[in-house]
């Protein structure tokens, strides 16, 4: 561990393993990624921690369903969503697993005892609608027709002695915290949601169930062994126990507070109200921000069994390739609201975008140098009109960091490959092929312009197409650099490039 570096955490939402993971879920590895590649190519010692909420009803009746072992189930589906994780190219530093009694129980089971002595837990026997999609209870009036109005599903009625947590002590305080962006929500409209549900009025919750209802998994209450504390109590608390909370307090105290959590917009309650409730309680520092991204449809439906258009991300990247799918996804779909996606906006990016301008910049520049320059970075003196080129690009670079420190990831990719854009404008602008007969010293001046141009889209495009990004760093025979060579004319005279290769196909 580096440990003088500075820190940046950030987490995904912790995904239920009873279905193999969609779109959805690709979507938010790649937004958590884009911004963890980021913030470690400006230098940070980077956590991300994902994982695998095991600890759910929906597991234990899927499990039910399908006639195994809640513990198989598990064991089964969570490596289905390492895999994924791994093949999306989430550059995850602890994959944590709910169910796991080592390094994960500890640490909820120390936050629970801390809100008892709190004097924030007291029991009590309940009456409820519970939705089993959510893991939450609601009141009549949140129904829509009766209904969950995430999952369009009639809750069941439910009677039991639980635990519940003292949340309303918390309404004012969570009010300020929001209001002030101690705990920021981006985008506005999802903080402004989040406020007006604060200041509707916040009613105490049950954070336990029935050691019969969970079929006795889950983790156990402390100090009563007829208790299973409620999915989200225990789950919210991956985010502390992925950095080694209740087992390795020395990497806990470096990495924490988190400095973002990137979750979907249907679990928004739980995270920027029931979550910081429970910090506050339990005297943990709180989270600095909440990313709050929205779904996905399919040529504009959202996804279904039933419909028959639940999109697998494992066929799409065996079809198209990763960063393909990357690229489509990071600059196709808003990064705060929801998007539409379909097979053919993928090979419209790719063939379009990712090939028209980045792969052509990269291939003409590099063959051209092979051809004009023996495969060497030419001696140069730049004019003032390049100068003035490099200087308008490098805005252009400033101002993508900026999109990037505000996490505005689609804003981001589009200026990057508009940058692509205005350095193919110079090359045919200049026109190298006409002054390596007339003009060559203007020629080499504007190849070496353009092989830094090149360098500069790999630096800033790693985020999103990290695989491309790799790809030009070994044409040009160049070790991988962080953000702060942007800008740098660090390519030296004579230095030998290497072999040109096509970076991206035509799909038909």
């Amino acid at each position: 561990m580096v440990m003088h570096l500075a820190k940046f955490y950030l987490t995904t939402a912790i995904p239920y393993v009873n279905a193999a993971p969609h779109l959805g879920h690709v979507l938010e590895f790649l937004q958590t990624d884009a911004i963890a590649r980021y913030e470690k190519s400006r230098g940070k010692d980077v956590a991300l921690v994902t994982g695998a909420d095991e600890n759910s009803l929906k597991n234990v009746h899927a499990a039910e369903k399908q006639g195994i072992s809640v513990t198989e189930l598990c064991d089964r589906n969570s490596a289905v969503f390492e895999q994924m994780a791994k093949k999306c190219g989430l550059s995850y530093t602890s994959f944590r697993r709910t169910s796991d009694k080592k390094l994960h129980w500890p640490g909820v089971q120390k936050v629970w005892e801390l809100c008892g002595k709190k004097g924030d837990i007291y029991k009590k026997k309940y009456r409820g609608l519970f939705c089993v999609g959510c893991e939450a209870f609601y009141e009549p009036e949140e129904l829509k027709d009766g209904k969950c109005p995430e999952h369009n599903a009639a809750p069941e009625e439910i009677e039991e002695e639980n635990y519940f947590f003292r949340l309303s002590k918390y309404q004012n305080e969570l009010e300020r915290l929001i209001t002030t962006n101690e705990l920021a929500i981006a985008p506005e409209t999802r903080k402004n949601e989040v406020l007006s549900f604060i200041k509707g009025g916040l009613k105490d919750f049950s954070i336990s169930r029935s050691l019969a209802r969970a079929k006795g998994w889950g983790v156990p209450v402390p100090g009563d062994d007829k208790q299973i504390q409620y999915v989200w109590f225990d789950a919210l608390g991956t985010y502390l126990t992925g950095v080694g909370y209740g087992t390795d307090e020395e990497t806990f105290s470096h990495y924490w507070p988190a400095d973002v959590h990137v979750i979907g917009k249907g679990i928004l309650r739980f995270h920027a109200v029931y979550w910081p409730a429970m910090l506050l309680s339990a005297g943990v520092q709180l989270p600095k921000s909440i990313f709050v991204h929205g779904y996905i449809t399919v040529e504009g439906q959202k996804m279904s069994k039933s419909l028959g258009n639940v999109v697998d991300p494992n066929l799409l990247i065996g079809k198209y390739g990763l960063d393909p799918l990357r690229y489509c996804l990071l600059s196709a779909v808003p990064t705060f609201d929801d998007g539409d996606f379909s097979e053919r906006t993928l090979i419209e990016t790719s063939n379009n975008e990712l090939l028209a301008n980045i792969g052509n910049l990269v291939n003409r520049t590099l063959v051209f140098t092979g051809r004009e320059f023996e495969g060497k970075v030419p001696e140069a003196t730049l004019s003032e009109t390049d100068k003035a080129f490099i200087s308008e690009q490098n805005a252009r670079f400033t101002q993508i960091a900026a999109h990037l420190d505000k996490m505005q990831l689609k804003e981001a990719l589009h200026l990057a490959m508009h940058c692509g854009k205005e350095a193919n404008a110079f090359f045919q602008k200049n026109e190298p092929w006409k002054t390596a007969k007339s003009d060559r010293a203007k020629c080499a001046a504007s190849i070496c312009l353009l092989l830094h141009q090149v360098k500069d889209l790999a630096i800033v495009l790693e985020p999103f197409i990290p695989g491309t990004s790799a790809a030009i760093f070994k044409q040009l025979n160049f070790a991988p650099q962080n953000w702060d060579d942007v800008g740098k004319l660090s390519l030296k005279a004579g230095h030998p490039l290497g072999k040109p290769e096509i970076l991206f196909k035509k799909i038909l």
